[in-house]
């Protein structure tokens, strides 16, 4: 036994070293690899936020140069806009009507009847028909905005001509009604999504107070979801806003300060493609318009996602 006592212990004893300096070894390896991954996602992160700040530095330096030859108040409160045309008007209002025109017309139309879908497929379709329905709703997402255009143009617009004979061929309202269709999958998918994270107990309740499953929806499960319903609207007014080739080839290049829908009229998206795509010479006042309408189209976007931010801010108390 003494003599077997000396080599038990030499030989547990390194082993335990040889653990120890594994498991040290381990540790430090581990957290090198966090501090990369960690360092990996913040470059991810800073390299979004930088984009934005060099869009708007951008927007802002090139806008400078503009309003340093067209004030302020001539840029958003005139009614003529002219910068290409041998006597200027840079009078913004009518792009920003048209704007404004167009993107109304699309959340009338997707507004309600995406909520309606929503509001389907969260508390009436069964599961399959959930499954089913809500992947070839998106598929409407998929398509490209140019095609949407061509389709008002061709399709959409001639069709309404038989309806409304003063529709002119390059309208507001073919237009919007197509936009609509464009967000249509934005608003229901956004509006099912916030419907369905209402709690079951919620509904159970109602429906124990002796509630039709028509009013426990809209009283109860809709307000309930109200904050997700009304960012996914203003989400969706916000890509209509933004929204470039439907206008461009369905609504026409007519700059006209007018709230008819039937007549063509020019958004700021629109007018921001034609200058860019035609022969006005860099650096000019009419080259820099672009970069004052972005910087104004900016500016409108920001505004609707902070509205939108408020609400949910708002609902979310509401219910604490």
């Amino acid at each position: 036994m003494p003599n077997n006592t000396p080599s038990e212990v030499s030989v547990t004893y390194p082993r335990a070293v040889v653990q120890v300096g594994s498991t040290a070894r381990n540790r430090r390896r581990v957290r090198l690899e966090e501090k990369i991954v960690r360092s990996f996602l913040f470059l991810c992160a800073s390299l979004g936020v930088l984009t934005t700040f060099a869009i708007v530095f951008i927007l802002i330096s090139e806008s400078l140069g503009f309003f340093e030859h067209v004030s302020p108040g001539q840029f958003l409160t005139g009614t003529v806009w002219t910068p290409t045309f041998a006597n200027p008007s840079f009078g913004v209002l009518p792009l920003v009507l048209g704007t404004l025109l167009t993107s109304l017309i699309a959340l009338l139309l997707a507004g309600p009847v995406g909520l309606i879908t929503a509001v389907y497929l969260s508390e009436y379709a069964s599961p399959r028909v959930r499954r089913a329905v809500k992947p070839t709703l998106e598929v409407l997402a998929g398509i490209p905005t140019v095609v949407y255009g061509y389709f008002a143009l061709t399709f959409l617009t001639p069709l309404l001509q038989r309806l409304l004979p003063g529709l002119e061929g390059f309208n507001a309202l073919s237009a919007g009604l197509v936009m609509g269709i464009m967000i249509l999958p934005t608003i229901a998918s956004l509006s099912e999504d916030a419907l369905y994270a209402v709690p079951n107990s919620l509904r159970y309740a109602s429906l124990a107070l002796g509630a039709t499953r028509f009013q426990t929806v809209w009283g109860v499960v809709v307000p309930a979801a109200m904050s997700g319903v009304s960012a996914s609207f203003l989400l969706g007014v916000s890509r209509a806003i933004g929204e470039t080739m439907i206008v461009a080839i369905a609504a026409g290049q007519q700059p006209n300060f007018t709230f008819n829908p039937l007549r063509a009229v020019e958004t700021m998206t629109a007018y921001i493609v034609r200058i860019t795509m035609g022969d006005t010479p860099h650096g000019s006042v009419e080259y820099r318009t672009i970069f004052a309408v972005g910087l104004l189209l900016f500016l409108m976007t920001l505004a609707l996602n902070l509205i939108s931010e408020r609400i949910r801010q708002r609902y979310k108390g509401a219910r604490l």
